[in-house]
């Protein structure tokens, strides 16, 4: 005689994935802390970001455990810190590739040539060893990389995180990008002065940033770690940094 089988107990609602709602609030609760950071940054005290950066990056990760992900679609797995380490240095000497190639050349050696970081030594040494680490990549690769491409992931798969998070990465740049005509000689002189240059070079900005973080994404992807994307964020915005640095006392 066969027994009448037992009904499945019901999945409890703390192991099943977030719902849309859930999910849509806490993208939404994401963007507003992020949006509000980023205005801050651009207009608040000097280094506002080097406070905020970690902190916010703390509480987003804190966000993004709570609604379900794990240290693996965060990027911060231990089983993905060796690929990660790889892909880094990868990325680093590719970029000091890059870089000494472009200061070489005379025709691109004006993309170097940014006002923002006429520096002396110690302070572009301080920026591009703690300012740009702490107060920029961090929060910008836990953000971007991590949490926004984690819950994404989640529900929507690995193709519409990457589009997601790197529009997102874009619009980010909007604000920081406001003066960049003005600062950078390369740009204002391709791009034009006045209200239509501004337009342009914003628009050149996020659109730059789009692609560069559907490339920073697909670094993550293949390393599976957040590091190998942090790597290459900080060598593109710190080394560029030094150059440009070096480039101004040079010319000085």
């Amino acid at each position: 005689m066969t027994m009448p089988s037992r009904p499945t107990a019901p999945t409890p609602a703390s192991t099943r994935h977030p719902s849309r709602r859930r999910l849509g609030l806490v993208l939404g609760a994401i963007l507003v802390v992020l949006g509000v950071v980023n205005v801050a940054i651009r207009f608040g005290p000097a280094h506002t970001g080097l406070i905020a950066g970690p902190l916010v990056a703390l509480g987003l990760v804190l966000l993004a455990r709570r609604a379900g992900l794990t240290w693996h679609d965060l990027g911060l797995s231990r089983r993905t810190l060796r690929p990660g380490l790889k892909y880094a240095l990868g990325s680093l000497l590719a970029v000091v590739l890059v870089y000494a190639v472009g200061a070489a050349m005379p025709f691109t050696r004006a993309a170097f040539q940014d006002a923002r970081y006429h520096l002396h030594l110690g302070a572009a040494l301080l920026t591009a060893f703690i300012v740009v680490p702490l107060g920029t990549v961090l929060l910008e690769e836990v953000a971007f990389r991590g949490v926004l491409l984690g819950l994404v992931r989640r529900h929507r798969g690995a193709a519409w995180a990457s589009i997601v998070s790197s529009i997102l990465f874009g619009v980010w740049h909007i604000v920081p990008s406001l003066s960049l005509g003005q600062a950078n000689r390369a740009v204002g002189a391709v791009l034009g002065a006045g209200t239509t240059g501004q337009v342009l070079t914003v628009l050149a900005a996020v659109g730059f940033t789009a692609l560069a973080g559907l490339l920073l994404c697909e670094l993550r992807r293949r390393s599976g770690s957040l590091l190998a994307a942090a790597a290459l964020h900080w060598a593109t915005n710190g080394l560029g940094l030094l150059l440009a640095a070096g480039l101004a006392t040079r010319l000085a």
